[in-house]
């Protein structure tokens, strides 16, 4: 008897994206749910562009494992997945905004802006954010209890507005342009990378626990790894941009040293940005030490993000 190969983890990354879209196409589908709704369809179809553009879906992967890791697997952590992807997908149209990265290509397909206009991929973006809350706060399916349900969707609307908003993903936007007229120390480096990258990512990993209805100090420490690796997620995507091609990326490379962006890897070097990725490889995996083998695909991600090369 033959004994099947087990899954890679690019393998298992893709099955997760798929699920996914498939939320995410039920949530921009062409004929909404509520048949009052009315839906403008060029705004819908730049929202359906900005997500549907071959994204690996990192963020709603690891909302789904770490619930997974507490035996938790359902349409409630597929809908905060989901919830949280069109916040990062919000994100990107807006970063790319002439007003603020300025890029013209994204994932090798032209941004949002490029393809529609700039108001629209405003709009888009903006409506991407509100879809997110509104599919937070869908009733829970049924089997679970009311009032459980009432306060995880509590939690996790407050955790994703804190993740994206004024103290996380758009304060720490406003810190890196802020940064290309005044450099900061590495402190603050790493305080604008650890609010524009890494609070979505610390989210995930948090959400997916919280949707688990896992105990308070799991909850803390799922929120640590994700912490770890989202300084390694932006660590290792400084060093893409000084390392990696256009073509390998996807979108123009070598725009942080242009632009005078303050990074951790123009202030050390590559060398000294491999060295730390791997102490933050290491940081998250002894941190899903107490899980044992439940908790090998999170440590599959945590090398994945800092070793990635696109």
């Amino acid at each position: 008897m033959v004994t099947p190969t087990p899954p890679s983890f690019e393998d298992l990354l893709a099955r997760r994206a798929a699920e996914i879209e498939d939320e995410l196409a039920r949530l921009l589908g062409e004929i909404p749910a509520d048949r009052e709704i009315v839906r403008p369809k060029q705004l819908l179809a730049a929202m359906r562009h900005g997500v549907f553009n071959g994204g690996k879906r990192i963020r709603p992967f690891l909302v789904l494992e770490s619930a997974a890791l507490f035996g938790h697997a359902g349409p409630e952590a597929l809908r905060v997945a989901a919830a949280l992807e069109c916040v990062h997908c919000y994100s990107l149209i807006h970063d790319d905004l002439p007003a603020m990265d300025d890029d013209d290509m994204r994932r090798g397909q032209p941004t949002v802006h490029r393809a529609f206009d700039e108001a629209t991929a405003i709009l888009a973006g903006d409506s991407l954010l509100t879809l997110a809350f509104d599919v937070v706060a869908e009733p829970p399916p049924a089997g679970r209890d009311a009032a459980g349900a009432a306060r995880r969707q509590l939690e996790l609307t407050r955790g994703l507005a804190r993740a994206a908003g004024l103290g996380g993903m758009a304060g720490g936007q406003a810190l890196d342009l802020a940064a290309e007229r005044e450099t900061p120390d590495e402190a603050g480096i790493i305080t604008l990378q650890a609010m524009k990258t890494g609070a979505l990512i610390r989210f995930a990993c948090e959400a997916g626990a919280i949707v688990a209805d896992a105990a308070r100090d799991d909850r803390e420490r799922l929120a640590e790894f994700g912490s770890a690796i989202g300084l390694a997620f932006q660590l290792a995507d400084d060093l893409l941009d000084v390392t990696a091609s256009a073509e390998a990326m996807g979108k123009a490379t070598g725009k942080d040293a242009a632009a005078g962006k303050a990074t951790l890897v123009a202030l050390h070097g590559a060398d000294w940005a491999r060295r730390q990725l791997s102490g933050l490889v290491d940081q998250a995996h002894a941190l899903l030490e107490p899980y044992g083998d439940r908790a090998a695909t999170l440590k599959a991600a945590a090398s994945f993000i800092a070793e990635r090369r696109s």
